[in-house]
């Protein structure tokens, strides 16, 4: 059981089931239909075992219950054949149906053999199914539960208060535990698993907000909008203007209604004598990077130093030539730093910080080194924020001697219930809002047999002088397949498809100054076509580049192909985005079908979260904050709103939770932190 993670007896009334088997009315075999799932049971009439190419075994038991037949199919699993050895035994098998040559089989079926069971006479009812590991069965899982409800329950402690249970109309937790491990109905059930689901979101908001609390009594730097002290006498008279009319005159566009709100929201945070704590999402092309320059100058014209960490030196880079337009008139030092700088300008980088010379400093994780001091940090903005680790965050903030106030970005659209659900503790900004004139970008899917006219598409936008990319996906299992894959379309289309276009390769096995240098030249339109790895999913700014074929974009998920697309579209000409892919599965046909419907990255996050799960939208999976026995995002969004709420009201009455009908929340919401630090650790 320990495979499992089932250590104790609480971890078993805690590992809750993932469906449930209705066995009260299961229907006959001649009902069966191919294309849905389906419980069985019947008696094994046959069993027979054949060798396949490369020493597999292919395994198969024809099932009867006297009104019809089905076949259980298994790929190289010959254990199973034990545990089918004695003909005539009595199964349960489930799986989805399938057609072959008249015949309706199940391939990889769950199977149960029925005199494995002790409660085998007690069949019609509904039986929860857990999941297992190999070498588990079905029913000790079941026993070890029923145990524990039998004669463990009553040993179970309710954490909710009476009145608090009545105001969210939730049901107790033994009543709970009980009806969801041994259902009497399926009403009964749902009414069981929403208070399980409730008080899983209601912790998680709670500590959320409990430490969003912490940080606003935190002592921090009170900045002054009005920027009329110079405490390092550096700027002369300038500061006199005030930072709204600098920012007009830094800022060479005027900015968007959704960049000055949350410009207005990140200067209200910084006014105040407390850290700030502060997410900004903005879809790609939305100006994310000018609202951090806005902040930034604020902290330089208080007297401070900002650091702006990427988690690429291609973005670091981007960022660097941004910024550095932007100040240099200013008379503001923005310095470099990443671990790919040579030896003597790394040391000036780092003496510049150290001394306050270099007013912003950015840069890759090479910011959080030891090796790195700040005079006087005031700003830390992180982005692409979920690429770095909990730790490099916390590095950076550390730089400064007092907290520094942090924004994070992130150009991944996540939908609402995984914002609340990972960065419950960090106030939310979005920047909803495009810069004017920019010309949506038109996505089509081509088949691969269609390329020739997808080539056709791009030589005419070639010869319009515009510039184009090709992206080739990027294959786990190898970075050495990876490499070939993009290394083999460069060839074909600089020698064969576009034997008289400037072709160029970027990919991730290059050294970081071959990959600067193919940039560079692309940037400068030296090269008409690059073609890529997805290294270019995040910061490369080419605006004459219109043009961006994905190539196997089946491959991709969807957030990767947004990020992909948001590379053109970044000047004044009509962009296109072309996805060149065969899709097997009924789910990658959807992913592309929604690529062509919409521009809006925020639709698309929820449809990533549908399709994908919340564990690997936007790089949460690591965070451990996702990892929830019973509770899903998708499902349960609804009850994801009334639990935070609930955990605010509460904290409004009893921050501390220090009331005595709160002490066992205040006992969870310790072990709680007590696992995620030592998960942090490890």
């Amino acid at each position: 059981m320990h495979k499992l993670g089932l250590r104790t007896v609480g971890d078993v009334l805690f590992h809750f089931p993932r469906r449930y088997e209705d066995r009260r009315n299961l229907p006959p075999l001649k009902n069966l239909r191919a294309g849905e799932f389906a419980t069985i049971r019947g008696v094994i009439d046959r069993v027979e075992t054949r060798p396949t190419r490369g020493g597999k075994v292919l395994l198969k038991a024809s099932v009867t219950d006297g009104t019809g037949y089905c076949t259980l199919v298994w790929f190289n699993q010959p254990w199973i054949a034990k545990r089918l050895q004695n003909a005539e035994r009595e199964v349960i098998a489930y799986g989805m149906v399938r057609a072959n040559d008249m015949r309706l089989e199940i391939h990889a079926p769950e199977l149960e053999m029925l005199d494995e069971e002790e409660d085998a006479e007690a069949f019609a009812r509904i039986v929860p199914v857990y999941g297992l590991t190999e070498g588990i069965p079905q029913w000790l899982v079941r026993k070890a539960a029923a145990s524990a409800i039998e004669y463990f329950l009553d040993a179970v402690e309710e954490p909710l208060p009476k009145l608090f249970r009545e105001e969210q109309d939730l049901t107790g937790l033994r009543w709970s535990l009980r009806q969801i491990h041994q259902p009497e109905t399926m009403e009964e059930q749902k009414k069981a698993r929403r208070r399980l689901v409730f008080e899983e979101f209601f912790y998680l908001q709670l500590v959320a907000q409990m430490r969003r609390l912490q940080a606003k009594r935190e002592v921090g730097i009170k900045f002054d909008p009005a920027a009329t002290a110079d405490p390092t006498g550096l700027f002369g008279d300038q500061r006199q203007r005030g930072i709204w009319e600098e920012i007009h005159s830094m800022l060479p566009f005027e900015l968007t209604g959704a960049q000055k709100r949350v410009i207005g929201e990140i200067m209200a945070d910084m006014e105040r004598p407390h850290p700030m704590n502060r997410l900004v999402q903005g879809d790609v092309g939305s100006g994310k990077t000018a609202v951090a320059a806005c902040a930034m100058l604020l902290a330089v014209r208080n007297g401070y130093q900002a650091a702006m960490m990427a988690p690429t030196e291609i973005l670091a880079d981007q960022h660097y030539i941004n910024l550095h337009r932007l100040f240099d008139p200013l008379g503001i030092s923005v310095q470099p730093l990443s671990g790919k700088l040579p030896a003597q300008k790394k040391r000036k980088a780092l003496q510049q910080a150290e001394s306050g010379e270099a007013r912003i400093v950015v840069g890759t994780h090479a910011l959080v080194q030891d090796g790195v001091k700040f005079q006087r940090l005031g700003l830390a903005v992180i982005d692409e924020q979920h690429r770095f680790g909990v730790l490099q965050r916390a590095a950076l903030r550390a730089k400064g001697e007092v907290q520094p106030d942090v924004l994070v970005m992130t150009a991944t659209p996540i939908p609402r219930t995984l914002t609340m659900a990972v960065y419950g503790d960090l106030d939310l900004s979005i920047i909803d809002e495009l810069p004017p004139g920019r010309t949506p970008i038109k996505t089509h899917w081509r088949r691969a047999h269609e390329r020739e006219k997808v080539y056709d598409g791009v030589e005419k936008l070639l010869a319009e002088g515009r510039q184009a990319y090709f992206v080739c996906p990027m294959i786990a299992e190898s970075d050495k397949m990876q490499t070939q894959a993009a290394e083999d379309l460069h060839y074909r289309l600089s020698n064969q498809v576009f034997p008289n276009r400037r072709v160029g390769l970027l990919h991730g096995q290059m050294k970081a100054t071959e990959k600067e240098d193919v940039m560079l030249k692309f940037r400068a339109h030296e090269l008409d076509i690059l073609v890529s790895t997805v290294v270019i999913e995040v910061g490369v700014d080419v605006p004459n580049a219109s043009v961006m074929v994905i190539e196997d974009a089946n491959r991709f998920g969807l957030a990767q192909l947004h990020q992909l697309r948001g590379r053109v579209g970044r000047g004044q000409h009509q962009s296109y985005c072309i996805l060149v892919g065969e899709p097997t599965k009924e789910e990658s046909e959807e992913r592309l079908r929604i690529m062509t419907e919409t521009t809006d990255g925020f639709r698309i996050a929820e449809a990533d979260l549908r399709l994908r799960g919340p564990g690997e939208v936007a790089g949460t999976k690591q965070s451990g904050n996702l990892d929830f026995k019973i509770a899903d995002l998708i499902q349960d969004s609804i009850l994801l709103e009334q639990a935070r709420g609930a955990a605010l009201h509460l904290l409004e009455r009893d921050p501390e939770l220090e009331h005595p009908d709160h002490s066992r929340i205040a006992t969870r919401i310790r072990d709680i932190r007590r696992e995620s630090a030592l998960a942090t650790i490890s």
